[in-house]
């Protein structure tokens, strides 16, 4: 491959590891071509695009420094052809079908990968896909918020000061910008 296609790829790449929410890497090496074709499916349906990724084309894409130390350190350590998944979607749910694919095909294991800029160690990718669905963890939510008083404070009590901060301010902007009622006349 020339040098100039290198670069051009190594852009197109960087491009997606930047829009991606997760990059999964696996070695996927031994998975039949029809095996492949059904992960990909999979992966479509979680708004996830699957590419191979050379090492050279790797170190390219981390040559500048812009995805962040961890991202080099992952593309140094990778040996040989490496499948990568850039999830568009809900990384839970893409983690979800990359964990059941690799329990259901010993040939696909997963390695190191980057969520963001962070590394994602192979563990903390079924971590990841153990968490429940964004649907599920939204009515849990809204459970608590509609539920006693007690359990509201309680989850309060968990809750970074920070959030609850850019709660009140929300609350704060919300009253500024309500507009005044004067004694002895109507609201609207």
């Amino acid at each position: 491959m020339e040098k100039a296609t290198k670069v051009k790829l190594a852009e197109e790449l960087k491009t997606k590891f930047s829009k991606a929410s997760v990059a999964i890497f696996a070695d996927y090496k031994g998975l039949k071509a029809s095996e492949a074709d059904d992960f990909r499916r999979a992966l479509r349906s979680q708004k996830c695009e699957v590419k191979v990724l050379k090492n050279n084309i790797g170190r390219l894409i981390t040559k500048d420094g812009s995805l962040g130390a961890d991202a080099q350190g992952v593309m140094d350590r990778l040996v040989g052809p490496t499948l990568v998944a850039f999830s568009y979607g809900d990384p839970a749910a893409t983690a979800k079908v990359i964990n059941q694919f690799a329990k259901d095909h010993e040939a696909l294991k997963i390695k190191e990968s980057l969520f963001g800029k962070t590394l994602l160690r192979s563990a903390e990718v079924t971590q990841l896909a153990d968490l429940p669905s964004r649907e599920v963890l939204l009515a849990q939510l809204l459970g608590v918020l509609n539920g006693p008083a007690k359990s509201f404070v309680s989850v309060l009590a968990a809750v970074p000061r920070g959030f609850v901060t850019v709660l009140s301010q929300i609350e704060k902007k919300k009253s500024e910008s309500a507009p005044a009622v004067e004694a002895g006349t109507e609201a609207p």
